[in-house]
């Protein structure tokens, strides 16, 4: 199937709210290489960011704050940021984005979404199951450096995908998301009915103290309700 230029899907997705944007590139200095983000360093250096704002944001002392844990929520914001302008895009431009890490960039910042840009991306017009290209290598950085098992990092995929199906209010997420976790990766992960989807695992959010479940968590039938979201 030709390819297109990604561009005109890509800004479709964004009218879905921060989460789904893919800025274009500048080439200003404060970004960084996609490719830096499957660099145990680098993560590294992004957990401990994420850790000190849960400790300013909390009032716990640091050690009340497990590394893992973090490292767990840090990685679920990262695939929210990696899969929902893809989403959005298949189902408000028609075209899902061709990945190539060669020509996406993001920027550090303490907080909220990080920013990511793409110059010269491409895209395939129709929709169907989304590529898990660019979350692998950065969910396989994670579970190597911080221990992590790969069905809470993998569960956390799933969760950022029921997420951003939500949060397009589009029926055609459904399908999508449908089609994606039922790739080998993400199979058994999670239930999704089309409209909810709820994890077979948790992203170790409960773990910080006064933390709550997410909404999808497999928890939520036991004594540890809450309404806090893990992504940073």
């Amino acid at each position: 199937m030709p390819e297109v230029d990604a561009t005109p899907a890509l800004s479709a997705a964004a009218r879905f709210g921060p989460y789904f944007v893919w800025e274009p590139y500048d080439g200003g200095n404060s970004w960084r290489p996609y490719t830096d983000l499957v660099k145990p360093e680098v993560v590294a250096e992004r957990v401990e960011v994420a850790r000190g704002v849960l400790v300013r944001m909390s009032g716990l002392r640091r050690d009340d704050i497990e590394e893992r844990v973090v490292a767990s929520i840090t990685f679920l914001g990262l695939a929210s940021r990696l899969l929902s302008p893809v989403l959005g895009a298949a189902v408000a431009g028609g075209a899902v984005p061709v990945p190539d890490p060669a020509k996406l960039w993001w920027r550090p910042v303490e907080g909220g979404p990080i920013p990511f840009a793409q110059r010269g991306l491409t895209a395939v017009e129709g929709a169907g199951a989304l590529t898990l290209a660019l979350v692998e290598p950065v969910l396989e950085v994670f579970r190597r450096r911080f221990a992590l098992s790969p069905k809470v990092l993998w569960g956390n995929v799933a969760s950022a995908l029921g997420g951003a199906a939500a949060m397009t209010g589009r029926p055609e997420s459904a399908a999508i998301v449908g089609e994606t976790l039922g790739l080998p990766q993400l199979r058994g992960m999670a239930t999704w009915d089309g409209r909810r989807l709820v994890r077979r695992n948790c992203c170790l959010y409960y773990r910080i103290p006064g933390g709550g479940t997410c909404g999808d968590c497999v928890l939520r039938g036991g004594s540890r309700r809450g309404t806090s979201s893990g992504a940073l």
